[in-house]
């Protein structure tokens, strides 16, 4: 027999026991009617996570080796990749901001995706702690990578410094920008919870 799975309301925090859901229903708060949970949500979100980090990691190779904007300033063109200009700044002797910039503009980034492609596809297969400590990588992957910070500078600097210096979109701006969005996308569509629900809704049985 199903026993009520005990849940707290997004909205004003009352928690209440919540049955298994019939399909094609919801669960409604009885304080503030706010919407607690619908039948296969959590499936369908991390079905969803699993295409969009599949998407930004097909994407990534073209999004960080094409030159992602060109930049023209007296006569003098340079077209520049985010992997190039991280080597770059090695070569010039700038060690720790190359290093910053390859680690949260390319690894740590790629490993948030690779992480979030693995345990939505393959999640249930994983032991107990194999699934906690690749979440726990993901949340930390995820505060320290600046695919979107990247982008916004390289939009503030299209757009600030272009009285002095031409500044044109490279090849893989397009790339990088729709990476940006599904690395997101991912991430905001991740339900962990889902990688146990399964689990307890047999045990329950």
């Amino acid at each position: 027999m199903s026993a009520p799975n005990p849940r707290a309301c997004p909205c004003c925090g009352l928690v209440q026991h919540v049955p298994p859901i019939p399909q094609g229903q919801r669960a409604t708060c009885p304080r503030c009617e706010v919407v607690i949970a619908r039948a296969g949500a959590r499936q369908r979100n991390n079905r969803l996570a699993f295409s969009a980090a599949l998407a930004g990691l097909l994407l990534f190779p073209v999004a960080v080796t094409l030159p992602i904007m060109t930049v023209e300033r007296f006569g003098h063109v340079h077209a520049a990749s985010i992997v190039a200009g991280g080597v770059d700044l090695f070569q010039s002797g700038e060690f720790l901001v190359g290093f910053v910039v390859l680690a949260c503009s390319i690894v740590l980034p790629l490993a948030k995706l690779l992480g979030l492609l693995a345990i939505t596809a393959g999640g249930r297969r994983m032991s107990r702690r194999r699934r906690a400590s690749t979440y726990r990588w993901i949340e930390r992957a995820g505060r320290w990578g600046m695919l979107d910070v990247l982008l916004i500078a390289f939009v503030i600097a299209w757009v600030k410094v272009g009285d002095l210096v031409e500044v044109t979109p490279g090849p893989a701006a397009l790339a990088f920008t729709l990476c940006v969005f599904f690395s997101l996308l991912a991430g905001a569509a991740f339900d962990p919870h889902a990688l146990w629900q399964r689990e307890q809704t047999l045990a329950r049985a």
